[in-house]
Formats: C-alpha cells, structure tokens, sequence
C-alpha cells in the first residue's frame, strides 16, 4: 500500500496495484450513482449515505429544504459524479498486470480528495461512523472490510493532502 508523494514537479504520484485501482473504480463509480439516482428523485433521501452526501441545509424545516434542494442538488449532485469520473478515467484502461501510476496536477488532485472524501462519506454511514473517533460496529467480516477500505482511503487522502500542502509552502 503505497500513498501520494511529489515528483519533481510538484504533482501528486501515486501507484496503485491493479486490485486497488480496481477498487477505486468501483467504490468512484458507486459513490456516483448514488448520487444521480438520488438527483433524480422528487423524495427526500432516506439512505444515510445520500443525506451525507447530499445534505439537507433545513432538517427542521421540509418546505425551505425542499426549495433548498430544488436549487442546489442538481450543481452538486453533478460536480461529484464528475470529481468520480476524473478519478475513474485515471485509473481506467490497466490491462490489470502492471502497477497503475497516476500523476495528478492540482485540479485532478481536488477532484480526487472530493471523490475520497464522498467514499468515505458513504463508507461512514454504512459503518455507523458519526464522527472522529468512532470505531463502527465490527462484527463480521464485511463490516471489517469496510473498516479496512474507510482507514485505507483516509491514509490515500491524508499523504494527497501532505503534497498539496508541500506545494503551497513553496
């Protein structure tokens, strides 16, 4: 398991090995979907992972967060399918042998960290993560996978944001 660092000319590299990539994609991907199905929907989310990610400015107010949403989750809904897409198309066309290399610029490198951050979004409230410190429920082996994928990423999203935060000191 190997993170973020820069090269030379400040960009964020990374390697990741086939299975990993893979990972990502689809964990992008799904994170996505979730997304657009939810934008397309008159109702109100009920899924925790949809009310992380797309989160309802006035809880205590139904006709405001209705007008709210009407305005607003359509923009968001798709900055994040496309933040999903950048990191899907990065790590795309591997024919699954050899380490996959991406090299981000800044701007690939934010789309990235919103994408990871949507992820852990979802992997969160499927574990029942609230807040720092929570540890989650785990009482099975998925649950402990999910662990695993939450602390990896957070790990993926901690040393992109060490090399963003090197090339700002420069």
């Amino acid at each position: 398991m190997n993170g973020f660092h820069a090269d030379a000319g400040g960009c964020a590299v990374a390697s990741f090995a086939p299975e990993e990539a893979a990972l990502l994609v689809q964990l992008a991907g799904e994170s996505a979907e979730l997304v657009d199905r939810a934008r397309h929907s008159d109702v109100a989310p009920t899924d925790p992972a949809v009310i992380r990610l797309l989160p309802d400015a006035y809880p205590d107010d139904p006709a405001a967060s209705a007008e709210f949403r009407r305005f607003t989750t359509d923009g968001l809904a798709q900055r994040k399918i496309l933040n999903a897409r950048i990191v899907v198309e990065m790590l795309a066309g591997s024919d699954g042998s050899d380490p996959i290399v991406v090299r981000l610029d800044e701007a690939a490198s934010l789309a990235w960290l919103r994408t990871i951050t949507d992820i852990r979004l979802v992997l969160g409230a499927r574990l029942g993560i609230v807040q720092d410190g929570d540890e989650g429920d785990i009482h099975d082996d998925e649950t402990a996978l999910l662990r695993a994928l939450f602390d990896w990423l957070a790990f993926l999203q901690e040393t992109l944001i060490d090399v963003l935060d090197a090339s700002l000191e420069r």
